[in-house]
């Protein structure tokens, strides 16, 4: 599985316009694609970034959605209005709490 963190910068004016994009995105297209596997939307509180944190069964399979036609005009909208930059990642390791037990 392969992670993907999106951090797109925004003019504060426009910050609720690009997660309606990307929601739309999301919910119409990229979360049919094969190898999807999910993703979260944050939203800085000083209204600037926009960040997608999503995971996918593997690299190719996220290469296939965006060679697909169907999200490119959401992607083509956002980028009218926003910056991003892409990081690819792997999972080392996920922390949880730990719980003294009494």
């Amino acid at each position: 599985m392969i992670t993907l963190i999106n951090v797109f910068t925004v003019d504060p004016d426009h910050q609720q316009r690009l997660i309606e994009i990307l929601t739309a995105a999301t919910e119409m297209s990229v979360s049919q694609a094969d190898g999807f596997v999910a993703a979260t939307l944050h939203r800085s509180t000083d209204g600037t970034k926009v960040t997608m944190y999503a995971q996918w069964r593997s690299m190719a399979d996220y290469q296939a959605m965006r060679e697909d036609p169907s999200p490119r005009r959401y992607f083509e909208e956002a980028l009218s209005i926003a910056t991003f930059d892409l990081g690819i990642y792997e999972v080392v390791r996920t922390f949880t709490p730990h719980r003294v037990q009494p």
